[in-house]
């Protein structure tokens, strides 16, 4: 699985001019199921996003989890992370069938919750529009592969 993390001050997302999930201070994620995935990758990319120390500690530096400043997670799928841009059209044969996809992206927003995060959505496959405030900017990018 791809995700695709930022630190935030505040983001939210809407469907159709509705919101349909919004967090205070936390993380976007973005993420991505690729063909071939399976629940361990979701599991262990929720692990490193919890994990994932990039907030800022008592010194300024970055060192602090999304479990340590109790921040919250804002998930919104999003397949585009599976492009493939050797021309210029970007392809995406390598991203997970929506079945998978959407199986997968549901476990990995609640095994986020697991950890005692707490967790907004965004609505598989809608056309969703996402407004954040990066903080920092910090953006990570994280592949269950690599």
């Amino acid at each position: 699985m791809r995700a695709l993390v930022q630190r935030v001050s505040e983001a939210s997302v809407t469907v159709d001019g509705e919101n349909v999930g919004e967090i205070g201070a936390g993380l976007l994620v973005l993420v991505c199921a690729m063909q071939g995935d399976t629940e361990a990758q979701s599991e262990w990319l929720a692990r490193k996003v919890v994990n994932l120390r990039i907030f800022r500690d008592e010194q300024d530096r970055m060192n602090r989890s999304l479990l340590d400043v109790g921040g919250s997670a804002l998930i919104v799928s999003q397949f585009t992370l599976a492009a493939e841009t050797r021309g210029n059209r970007p392809g995406f044969s390598t991203a997970a069938a929506p079945n998978d996809g959407k199986r997968l992206y549901e476990h990995f927003s609640a095994a986020v919750a697991a950890h005692g995060v707490p967790v907004a959505n965004g609505v598989f496959g809608a056309d969703m529009k996402v407004t954040l405030v990066n903080d920092g900017p910090v953006t990570i990018w994280l592949d269950s592969e690599r």
